[in-house]
C-alpha cells in the first residue's frame, strides 16, 4: 500500500503545471500578420471564395487572382508597368505580315512535381482550352489563332487545322487568321496556361469538366506558388514553388488568401491584424482613413466598368425602347458625386476613355424626358403596365448603394419598380450564363490595356455576352477591327461597334471604378496596377517596417 502523504508531491507539481500555463495562455498571442512578418507569409484578401481554379473555366476575378500565382503562361504581366513580359517564353518574333508568331521557351520549365514541360505541353493544353466539351467562357480570346473558332464550335474535329504547332521541344509556333498585334497580351490570360496533363490523365482525362485535379492534394503548376491547403470559404494556401524557374528570386515562403464577401469584415479582419493587404474598403471609411491613416490607404486607379446586363430575351427587357429609357434615367454624375467616395467617375460608355488611345464618341446622357418619352412608347406611361424587375447582384456594399440610388432613380422618374436580389458569387454566375435574371449588376476589369477586351464582351455567342443579345452590325464592326490594315481604320471600326452597343443597350455603364484599398507599410513591391493582376513573386515583406497601426 502506498504511504498517504505520497499524493501530496504530485498535487503541488500539479499546480506548479496549473500556474505555468496560466502564464502562457496570458501571454499576448501573436497575429497572423505577426507571424506572417516573420515567416514570409503575406495574408491577403480575395473579394469571393474562388468557384474554380481550372485555368481553362475560370472568369471570376478572385479566381484569377490565385490562379496567376500557380500558373504561368508563355507572356507574363508586368505588375509594376502593365507591359507585357517573357514569362514561360523567353523571346519571340512574329512575321512581317504578322500572320505567324513564333515563342522560344525556356530550358528546364517544370511542374511544382518536378515533372517537365515543353511545347508540346502548351501546344496540348491550347487543344484542352478551345475543346467544345470544355465549352470555356474565355475561348474568345482565342479566336485570332487560325481555325481555332471552328475547332471550339465543333465545325473542325482535328486540332491538326489550328495555328498551334510544335516546331521542337522549345519552340511553339502560332498561326493567326488575321494579324493581331494583341497576341502577347491575350497569353498572359489563364484560359491560354499550360495545364498539367499528365495529372489530368490520371484523375479522369483531359477533356473531362468533372475532373478533380484543381484543388489542393492534385492541384499542379507551373507559377512561382504551388496550392498546398483550400479550406472553403476559410483561405488558400500557397508556398513557394522550388521547381518554378526564379524560385530562388521569389522572396515570399507563403501566399495566404482569404476569401471576404464583405469589406466591413475585411477591415475588421486588417484591424485586428490578420491581413496584410484588403481587397476592398467600405466607402464610408475612406474618409476616415485619408484623414487619420492615409499611409494605409490606397485608391489605385482600375481599369475597370461597372454596368447592368439586361436579360434581352426577357419581355419588356427585349424591346430596346424599354432598355434606353432605363438608361437615359440613370444619373450617372449623382452616383459618382453623392454615392461613390472612392474616386470613382461617371461612366457614359462602356470602354475607359483615352483606352490605347480610343475614346468612345457617343457617350449617353442623363435625360429623363427622354427616357419618358421611350416609355411611353414602348406602351408603359409612367411605367403603368410594367411589371416589377428583379436586380440580381452580389452582396458588396457599393452594389447595394448604387442600386439602391438607382432604384429611387427609376421610381421617380420611370414609375418602375425593381426588387434587388443579393445572391453569392456561385449563383449569380450560374443565372447570369442560364439567363435566369431580368437584369444583372456587374463590372468588367480589362484582360489589356486595349478597347477590344471591353467591346469583344457583347459579340453574338460570346462566353461573357450573357445578355441573349445579337446583333450582326456589332459583330461585323469588330470583325473589321480584327483584320484592320492599320490603327486609324481599327478605332474607326470600334466607334461603330461601340455606337451601336449604346444604341441598343444590352448593358448600360454606370462607373469606371477605382481600388480602394488597406495595405500594412511592412508589405514591398505592391505598385499600383490598373489591370490589377499579380503573381506575387515580386513582393516582399519587411518585418522592421511593422509599428502599431494608427487606426481612425
Amino acid at each position: 500500500m502506498r504511504p498517504r502523504f505520497a499524493a501530496a508531491p504530485l498535487t503541488l507539481l500539479s499546480a506548479l503545471l496549473l500556474l505555468l500555463l496560466m502564464a502562457v495562455g496570458c501571454a499576448p498571442r501573436e497575429s497572423a500578420v505577426e507571424v506572417g512578418n516573420r515567416e514570409g507569409v503575406l495574408h491577403l484578401a480575395i473579394s469571393d471564395e474562388p468557384e474554380t481554379l481550372d485555368p481553362h473555366l475560370a472568369i471570376a476575378f478572385s479566381d484569377m487572382q490565385v490562379i496567376t500565382a500557380l500558373f504561368e503562361g508563355l507572356t507574363a504581366l508586368d505588375a509594376n508597368t502593365s507591359r507585357i513580359v517573357p514569362g514561360a517564353a523567353e523571346s519571340w518574333e512574329t512575321s512581317t505580315d504578322g500572320l505567324t508568331w513564333t515563342f522560344h521557351l525556356r530550358e528546364g520549365l517544370q511542374w511544382s512535381d518536378g515533372t517537365p514541360l515543353d511545347a508540346q505541353t502548351f501546344r496540348d493544353s491550347f487543344v484542352r482550352a478551345l475543346a467544345p466539351s470544355i465549352g470555356s467562357e474565355y475561348a474568345y480570346v482565342l479566336f485570332p489563332i487560325k481555325n481555332a473558332e471552328r475547332f471550339a464550335a465543333g465545325e473542325i474535329p482535328d486540332f491538326v487545322a489550328v495555328g498551334v504547332k510544335v516546331v521542337d521541344p522549345l519552340t511553339l509556333r502560332i498561326e493567326l487568321e488575321h494579324p493581331t498585334p494583341a497576341l502577347p497580351a491575350i497569353l498572359t490570360l489563364p484560359v491560354a496556361y499550360p495545364v498539367p496533363l499528365h495529372v489530368l490523365r490520371q484523375l479522369g482525362g483531359t477533356i473531362n469538366l468533372s475532373n478533380p485535379w484543381a484543388r489542393a492534394g492534385t492541384l499542379i503548376g507551373n507559377g512561382p506558388f504551388q496550392l498546398t491547403e483550400w479550406s472553403p470559404d476559410q483561405h488558400l494556401r500557397a508556398e513557394r514553388n522550388p521547381h518554378f524557374r526564379t524560385a530562388d528570386a521569389v522572396a515570399l515562403n507563403a501566399v495566404v488568401f482569404h476569401p471576404y464577401a464583405n469589406v466591413t469584415a475585411q477591415e475588421n479582419a486588417f484591424r485586428a491584424g490578420q491581413l496584410h493587404i484588403t481587397s476592398g474598403l467600405p466607402l464610408t471609411k475612406i474618409k476616415a482613413y485619408q484623414t487619420d491613416a492615409p499611409e494605409l490607404l490606397r485608391l489605385d486607379p482600375f481599369f475597370q466598368t461597372a454596368f447592368m446586363r439586361f436579360n434581352t430575351t426577357r419581355p419588356p427587357l427585349d424591346n430596346p425602347r424599354v432598355r434606353r429609357a432605363l438608361a437615359l434615367a440613370i444619373d450617372r454624375d449623382a452616383l459618382a458625386d453623392h454615392v461613390l467616395t472612392g474616386g470613382e467617375r461617371a461612366a457614359p460608355r462602356l470602354t475607359p476613355p483615352n483606352t490605347n488611345g480610343y475614346t468612345a464618341e457617343t457617350p449617353l446622357r442623363y435625360d429623363p424626358d427622354e427616357a419618358r418619352r421611350l416609355l411611353a412608347a414602348a406602351g408603359y406611361p409612367k411605367g403603368d403596365g410594367l411589371r416589377p424587375l428583379e436586380v440580381i447582384t452580389r452582396p458588396r456594399e457599393i452594389d447595394r448603394l448604387v442600386l439602391e440610388a438607382i432604384q429611387q432613380m427609376w421610381q421617380r422618374e420611370l414609375g418602375l419598380r425593381t426588387e434587388i436580389a443579393v445572391k453569392e458569387q456561385r449563383v449569380w454566375l450560374s443565372d447570369e450564363r442560364a439567363l435566369n435574371y431580368d437584369i444583372s449588376n456587374a463590372a468588367w476589369i480589362g484582360d489589356y490595356l486595349d478597347p477590344e477586351t471591353f467591346l469583344a464582351l457583347f459579340i453574338t455567342d460570346g462566353g461573357n455576352n450573357a445578355t441573349g443579345w445579337s446583333d450582326a452590325a456589332y459583330d461585323d464592326a469588330l470583325a473589321r477591327a480584327a483584320r484592320a490594315p492599320d490603327e486609324a481604320t481599327r478605332l474607326a471600326a470600334y466607334q461603330e461597334a461601340e455606337t451601336r452597343l449604346l444604341t441598343e443597350l444590352p448593358m448600360v455603364p454606370l462607373y469606371h471604378g477605382t481600388q480602394p484599398f488597406l495595405i500594412r507599410p511592412e508589405v514591398r513591391g505592391w505598385t499600383a496596377n490598373p489591370l490589377s493582376f499579380r503573381r506575387y513573386q515580386d513582393l516582399s515583406l519587411e518585418p522592421s517596417a511593422a509599428t502599431e497601426l494608427n487606426l481612425p
